[in-house]
């Protein structure tokens, strides 16, 4: 029984990252920087693996891409 919260948390590790990709998606097809935002956001758990060997740190940076693509649409709306 103390087995269903670990598998519990995967569940909600993976939803927010299916999430934040399906968002990230949405965002290059409507060019939206509100939804490279919130992908950015729903990406956060692929911080766990910045402890992962050699390569393995590479897949934390990637809440990095939507955050930036966030702030060049932004940017390049204002203008």
């Amino acid at each position: 029984m103390g087995d269903i919260g670990f598998i519990l948390l995967g569940f909600i590790v993976w939803g927010l990252i299916s999430f934040g990709l399906i968002l990230l998606l949405w965002g290059l097809w409507k060019k939206s920087w509100k939804s490279f935002l919130w992908s950015g956001i729903a990406l956060l758990p692929t911080l766990f693996y910045i402890g992962g060997e050699n390569w393995e740190r590479l897949i934390a940076l990637t809440p990095l891409i939507p955050f930036a693509l966030a702030f060049y649409t932004k940017s390049a709306k204002i203008k």
